[in-house]
């Protein structure tokens, strides 16, 4: 997921987009199923082929199994032009489903709201109180925050220092979370947020199930950046952005 591909372009392939039972599988793509992949469902493909869209270790997989239906291809098709046969029906049976899990799941993690709560754009950050990069995005955002145009929402967890997650979790328990992450974060390197010794078990059960998250989406740094794309699609920023990829992430100003 942290490698998520996006389709740029619609490819003329006609996908069929049903979903398949188990037991109606052919005993090739059983054999994938049985290596770790999912089977999502099956689409059109040329001279014979039957295509079949799978995910594996979170990463997208187009399956052929030929006219027999004794073997199976691994892999991306190309036609005479040069057109990826293969990108379509993944980026709909496979990227599209997962895009909205992985959103999902954000929502409904533990997170501090940062900016006005009907803000029209939301972006979601993995963010340590610690990291300097974390309060370069939150100082480059503040013009949209300040403009109610978009509403970070900082999914907080403890990997860089020891401190770390003491920290997260005062930010959690303080009486007002929102300002508190103001307060830390506009006072940058003279911040004087003072991590918590002693954790409270629901503040850390959030910050476990934050870093959790974290590892399942294979990510290893933050900032990590979600956001959805003018097409809807979701997108992901690893570190601060550059000016350019700012508006590609908050939008115009």
């Amino acid at each position: 997921m942290p490698r998520l591909r996006h389709l740029l372009t619609l490819l003329p392939l006609t996908l069929a987009a049903t979903l398949v039972q188990a037991e109606d599988w052919p005993a090739p793509i059983k054999q994938i199923e049985a290596k770790g992949a999912k089977i999502l469902g099956t689409f059109d493909a040329p001279s014979g082929l039957t295509g079949y869209a799978a995910q594996y270790q979170n990463r997208g997989m187009a399956l052929y199994l030929t006219a027999d239906g004794k073997n199976v291809i691994a892999g991306n098709l190309y036609d005479a032009q040069g057109n990826d046969l293969s990108s379509a029906p993944l980026e709909k049976l496979v990227y599209a489903p997962m895009s909205k899990e992985v959103w999902a799941k954000m929502e409904n993690s533990s997170w501090i709201q940062d900016g006005d709560k009907n803000a029209p754009r939301i972006v979601y950050l993995f963010s340590d109180p610690n990291c300097p990069y974390c309060n370069m995005f939150w100082e480059q955002a503040r013009p949209w925050v300040k403009a109610g145009k978009v509403q970070l929402r900082h999914i907080m967890v403890g990997i860089i220092r020891e401190d770390s997650p003491g920290k997260s979790a005062a930010l959690f328990a303080a009486k007002d979370p929102q300002k508190a992450l103001e307060d830390h974060e506009g006072a940058g390197k003279a911040s004087k947020l003072q991590a918590l010794s002693k954790i409270p078990e629901d503040i850390e059960a959030k910050l476990d199930a934050n870093m959790k998250l974290m590892e399942e989406l294979e990510l290893s740094a933050t900032p990590a950046i979600f956001y959805l794309d003018d097409k809807g699609a979701l997108q992901q920023q690893q570190g601060a952005p550059s000016p350019d990829k700012l508006v590609k992430i908050l939008g115009p100003k």
